[in-house]
């Protein structure tokens, strides 16, 4: 069944039908991407008020688990927009985060001593995490129209223009880029992304698992075949990940069970029963020029991409959406007496723009420092540091402070 991609608050100027069916309107503001990042931002802008369209490329089908963690300043930040509470009940919380050689704890980092009311790290899928978010956007009155992709963005003075690939056009005052690494936005505005990628591949596979492997712990593995992270997810799932020089597009139990042998702990061997999904990507660490460009905004991996280490990916996306909905409903404003002229709108937008290109730089930095330490040819001296840095309550609670996000509030 095809849906309506029309916020019941829009203001129409215009009807565009597209292939198949799906029926949009002209727009205050169009989202393109459905992940996390879009729909969070969605909801904002359609809580604080503003009419809202989301398109995605894809159909509702293909959503998968890839990111699988949600930190606690995130849930700061989604606490107002109604979501929080679904999220809570159906991820795992885990209050604390070990780095690893085999059996050898080189350090433990407690999240239950955070000054927050989410004092852990939430394990959930991020089919999930979307799932939650694009109920709530419903219940606001908006929906996703799929499969619609946009094939070309003209700016003019008073928005921007934009042609989808059936030849239909919409306008816009205002587009966000929450499409993803490979932004049709961000390359239709002409914006830079600029880094390298890693030599390395990643695997990724939820599966059924039995051993040694703690069952409340997320565990960062630092072993001399490459990293491994292992996770708890719900439904009594963990969640692999690992660098691989050529990673299967499906990796089966057998691949998965020899990642665990090589890397994993020795004691009491890590066993896997199934593979219940899997998949593979390559990781890059690379950065958009700006994240605004006149009424063209980026947001989430449209605008910064970096190492699954910490799982700061969908969190500082997340984060990117919730500061660009608000400082969007400043500039979109609601009577005369709130509403900003030209250049204070452009303050507000350029703002956001900067402000949280620093943040991504910082995580994008801080991730390819972690692992490129995970991956040091020097075992026995990294282990030594790690071990002497883990014994400092100092530097304890410092990481569970970055990497819970709360050093970004």
């Amino acid at each position: 069944m095809w849906l309506r991609g029309l916020a019941s608050k829009s203001t129409t100027v215009g009807k565009h039908t597209l292939a198949k069916g799906v029926v949009m309107r002209d727009t205050t503001t169009l989202v393109v991407g459905a992940g996390p990042v879009g729909l969070t931002a969605a909801v904002v802008l359609t809580q604080l008020g503003h009419a809202v369209t989301v398109v995605d490329r894809q159909g509702a089908a293909a959503n998968t688990s890839r990111a699988a963690v949600v930190h606690a300043h995130t849930l700061e930040l989604l606490e107002p927009y109604g979501v929080v509470p679904d999220l809570v009940a159906r991820g795992v919380p885990i209050s604390t985060f070990t780095i690893r050689d085999r059996d050898d704890l080189l350090i433990r980092v407690p999240f239950d001593r955070l000054p927050t009311p989410y004092p852990y790290t939430l394990m959930i899928s991020q089919a999930d995490t979307e799932a939650i978010l694009l109920n709530r956007l419903t219940e606001l009155g908006a929906t996703v129209a799929r499969p619609a992709e946009v094939a070309g963005l003209h700016r003019h003075r008073d928005g921007v223009q934009v042609t989808f690939g059936d030849g239909a056009v919409l306008q816009a005052r205002y587009v966000i880029g929450a499409d993803g690494m490979h932004s049709t936005v961000r390359d239709q505005a002409r914006i830079a992304f600029r880094g390298a990628s890693y030599a390395e591949s990643f695997t990724l596979a939820d599966v059924r698992l039995r051993g040694g492997v703690p069952a409340d712990e997320v565990v960062l593995y630092f072993a001399p075949a490459g990293l491994l992270v292992v996770a708890p997810l719900p439904d009594g799932l963990s969640r692999i990940v690992a660098t691989v020089p050529a990673a299967p597009s499906s990796p089966d139990t057998g691949f998965v069970q020899r990642l665990l042998d090589e890397r994993g702990p020795q004691r009491v061997p890590a066993v896997v029963d199934r593979v219940v999904w899997g998949s593979r990507f390559r990781v890059h660490h690379r950065l958009a020029d700006t994240f605004g460009a006149d009424r063209i905004l980026l947001a989430g991996d449209a605008a910064h991409v970096h190492s699954p280490a910490g799982g700061q990916g969908m969190n500082l996306g997340i984060e990117d959406a919730v500061a660009l909905g608000q400082a969007l409903a400043r500039v979109l404003g609601g009577d005369a007496a709130t509403r900003l002229d030209a250049a204070d709108r452009a303050g507000v937008l350029d703002g956001y723009a900067a402000e949280r290109r620093r943040t991504a730089g910082r995580v994008v930095a801080a991730t390819h420092r972690l692992t490129t330490v995970a991956t040091l040819r020097r075992r026995a001296a990294r282990n030594h540091l790690l071990r002497a840095l883990g014994a400092v309550p100092t530097v304890r609670h410092a990481l569970a402070w970055r990497l819970s996000g709360l050093d970004r509030r």
